[in-house]
C-alpha cells in the first residue's frame, strides 16, 4: 500500500494533482483544503496518501496532514459515504467545523456538503461519535475560519445550486479565486469562466 509521497508537483487542477517521484508519476486525488497549501507547479510536495483497490482501479488521495486523511478513513467506513463523498466533506468543512458538527449534532452545517442528505449527515453524526474516540486529532470545533474559505465555499454551493456537478464548481471557483474579491465576484467570474468552457 502506498501511504506517503515525496516528489515534484508537476500540475494541480483540482481535485486532480500530478506527483512525479523518482520518474513516476503518481496521479491523486485531494481535498480543496490540501489544494490550498500545496506548492507551485514544479516545486516540491509531500502528501499523506490513502490508496483505494478496486477490480477496475486503483486510486490515491493526496493530504497535506495526517489528520486530514485519518478523518477520510473513519468517513470511508459509515455507510452511504464513498471517497468522492468524503473528498467533498473535506473540501467544504474544515476538520475543526466537522468535529463541531459531530459534537453538536449540527444536521444542518453537515447538509451544505454537496452528496450530503439529512439522513445520511444523521447517520453520520451516530456513527462518528465512536470513531471519532481512536482518531488522534485536534478538537478544537469552533476553531474560526477566515472569512475568504467562507466565501469560497459559499460561491461553490451557489454554483452547485444553479445546476453545476461539485467537481465542476470548484475547479471554476479555484481558477478565478485569485482575480476575485468577494463572494459575488467569485461567482460571478466562476458563471463566465464555466461559460468558456
Amino acid at each position: 500500500m502506498i501511504g506517503y509521497l515525496h516528489g515534484q508537483l508537476i500540475y494541480k487542477v483540482p481535485p486532480n494533482l500530478l506527483v512525479n517521484v523518482n520518474g513516476v508519476g503518481y496521479e491523486l486525488e485531494a481535498p480543496m483544503s490540501t489544494i490550498y497549501n500545496l506548492p507551485d507547479e514544479g516545486e516540491t510536495v509531500s502528501l499523506f496518501v490513502h490508496m483505494v483497490v478496486r477490480e477496475d482501479a486503483q486510486l490515491l488521495f493526496g493530504f497535506s496532514e495526517l489528520s486530514q486523511r485519518e478523518l477520510f478513513r473513519i468517513l470511508l467506513k459509515i455507510n452511504g459515504i464513498g471517497p468522492k463523498v468524503g473528498l467533498a466533506i473535506l473540501s467544504t468543512l474544515s476538520i475543526g467545523e466537522l468535529l463541531g458538527c459531530i459534537r453538536n449534532r449540527n444536521h444542518a452545517l453537515l447538509t451544505r456538503v454537496p452528496g450530503i442528505g439529512k439522513k445520511t449527515a444523521e447517520r453520520m453524526i451516530l456513527e462518528m461519535k465512536d470513531l471519532l474516540k481512536s482518531m488522534q486529532v485536534d478538537d478544537s470545533p469552533d476553531m474560526p475560519e477566515d472569512e475568504s474559505a467562507n466565501d469560497y465555499r459559499d460561491a461553490i454551493s451557489a454554483l452547485i445550486a444553479l445546476g453545476f456537478k461539485a467537481n465542476e464548481a470548484e475547479t471554476a471557483v479555484a481558477a478565478v479565486r485569485e482575480t476575485s474579491e468577494t463572494r459575488d465576484d467569485l461567482i460571478r467570474n466562476a458563471l463566465a469562466w464555466l461559460s468558456e468552457k
